[in-house]
């Protein structure tokens, strides 16, 4: 399946321990749906820094992402997400780190002595108001990304804490069972200046991948040297499309989401609808 994507696969450690699972139990919205993780003594929970050869792999690298959850699965991944970003900085490829809270893999431990050195100097960091409170320690309200003045001081406020080049909050605010208002900020600390994403409402078809969706579209359009407002409409749009679409994968292409924002903008519409 990776290969089909056109995914690189040549660094891919291959052992003897199974693969990590997740389990979905879908509800009518979000507060009734539910994750049940099945990590424990995965092949990924198992891995150690010696492992990787991170020198390697940042040879031809563009860009590095990674994530809160690698963090959440043990001293070992976590070490290991240490040392690749370490060699990544040596190696003058850009980090980008996607906060990703999820409670239930971190079982009752605080997060925030384990992510707050991790996220130091990053070049972009992804979350959104509850897990910027949960993982770096910083009060945030739940309305805080509802006008840009209070999103401006929450990502100023978390770039000056981590030090991050730039910082992208999403907002998701839930409508009805299966509508979504999403939205997202993009606040680049050097110059100071918060982009603000028109809100795309739509009806949900798989939530599973959205943001995810969303991190990807937004590093891909920052790699092509798009301005940040216009690669952060292409990241909402994106994956406001991705809700829309069944399994973890966005099938949408870079330009059925350029043909769209065109039309949006041709439209003078300010906020995108995707309804059944």
């Amino acid at each position: 399946t990776m290969r089909a994507e056109g995914v690189q696969l040549s660094h891919v450690l291959r052992g003897p321990e199974r693969m990590g699972l997740y389990f979905v139990e879908p509800g009518a919205d979000v507060a009734n749906s539910r994750v049940v993780y099945d990590r424990a003594a995965s092949a990924f929970a198992v891995v150690a820094p010696s492992l990787v050869n991170w020198p390697a792999i940042f040879a031809d690298a563009d860009w590095f992402h990674a994530t809160g959850i690698t963090a959440a699965l043990g001293d070992g991944p976590l070490a290991t997400l240490c040392a690749g970003i370490d060699c990544a900085r040596a190696s003058h490829v850009p980090v980008s780190i996607d906060l990703n809270y999820r409670p239930a893999l971190w079982r009752d431990r605080d997060p925030v002595p384990l992510i707050t050195p991790l996220v130091q100097g990053a070049d972009l960091l992804i979350g959104n108001p509850h897990s910027v409170k949960a993982m770096l320690g910083i009060d945030v309200a739940d309305d805080a990304l509802a006008t840009s003045e209070g999103a401006t001081a929450v990502a100023r406020e978390v770039a000056t804490h981590c030090g991050c080049r730039m910082v992208a909050l999403t907002r998701r605010e839930i409508l009805g069972s299966s509508a979504n208002r999403w939205s997202a900020t993009l606040y680049d600390a050097a110059t100071g200046k918060l982009s603000v994403s028109r809100p795309w409402t739509v009806t949900v078809i798989d939530r599973i991948g959205g943001g995810d969706s969303f991190a990807a579209s937004l590093i891909a359009m920052l790699l092509r040297h798009r301005a940040p407002a216009d690669a952060l409409e292409f990241a909402v749009a994106a994956s406001a499309l991705k809700l829309r679409v069944p399994g973890d994968f966005n099938r949408v292409m870079t330009a059925d989401v350029d043909k769209l924002l065109r039309a949006m903008d041709a439209a003078g519409a300010r906020v995108g609808e995707l309804r059944a």
